[in-house]
């Protein structure tokens, strides 16, 4: 849970989202602990660390969520594939939400559901001794219900099965919002599939036919102010490319 600030507990990522605040955070691969402190000073919304493409290693990812706790920067992490375990662990280390990958029809993503909540809702382990629950201060109950009430649950689409069964997916109970992967979801999609630009519209629509959150992925700021203008209430920045980008930039003053 958040710290309080003058007795009053900040609003979760989650209750900002539902309220309508455009959110800005960064994809980022451990390990980068400044990185996530750099994000904090610069006022970023939140910080996505990548367990699924960076290194799942759950010593280094407790530390750069500590590192965000200090500046009250709320974390989500995107976990790999049909990782219940994972999830559980992130949790109680103190993410704010979970990105789940793969997510190819209705059934997996009430999966990620049922392992990302408490019951009733779903059947991750109850414990408030880790630091989620600040090692067991926080009373039990008041632990649970924030929890439920918070956690914030995203699916990512990236195939073509995942695009037709996008209706299901977004009206699956508990799941928060999805967002695509442009990147797996062209990999993945052949001569007969929609192109990518067409089979993000469709996923785009259903997500917001069923109410849920959409988070998009971007490089620059002109794609980010595009992605909130067309309806992301969260919008990433792929930290890696964006250096990358940026690093180029500098290398030209040589060339």
């Amino acid at each position: 849970m958040s710290a309080l600030v003058g007795g009053v507990r900040p609003a979760s990522l989650r209750a900002r989202a539902e309220a309508g605040d455009r959110l800005l955070g960064a994809l980022l691969r451990m390990p980068s602990e400044e990185l996530v402190e750099m994000l904090a000073v610069a006022r970023f919304d939140f910080v996505l660390i990548d367990a699924e493409h960076g290194p799942a290693d759950l010593i280094a990812l407790r530390q750069h969520i500590a590192v965000a706790a200090v500046h009250d920067v709320p974390v989500i992490v995107r976990v790999g594939q049909d990782d219940p375990g994972m999830i559980l662990r992130v949790l109680d280390q103190r993410a704010q939400g979970v990105l789940v990958p793969h997510i190819d029809d209705a059934v997996a993503a009430a999966a990620v559901v049922s392992a990302s909540h408490y019951p009733p809702l779903g059947t991750r382990g109850f414990a408030t001794y880790s630091r989620a629950g600040r090692f067991g201060e926080t009373p039990a109950e008041e632990h649970r219900e924030w929890y439920l009430a918070n956690t914030l649950v995203f699916g990512m689409v990236e195939s073509p099965a995942g695009v037709a069964a996008a209706e299901a997916i977004a009206r699956t109970p508990g799941l928060d919002g999805i967002m695509i992967g442009p990147a797996d979801l062209a990999a993945s999609s052949g001569p007969e599939d929609l192109p990518v630009a067409e089979a993000t519209a469709v996923v785009n629509r259903a997500i917001t036919a069923a109410g849920k959150l959409r988070m998009d992925i971007v490089g620059t700021p002109a794609a980010a102010i595009a992605a909130f203008d067309d309806g992301a209430r969260l919008v990433v920045y792929n930290l890696a490319s964006s250096l990358m980008r940026h690093l180029h930039d500098l290398r030209a003053a040589r060339d």
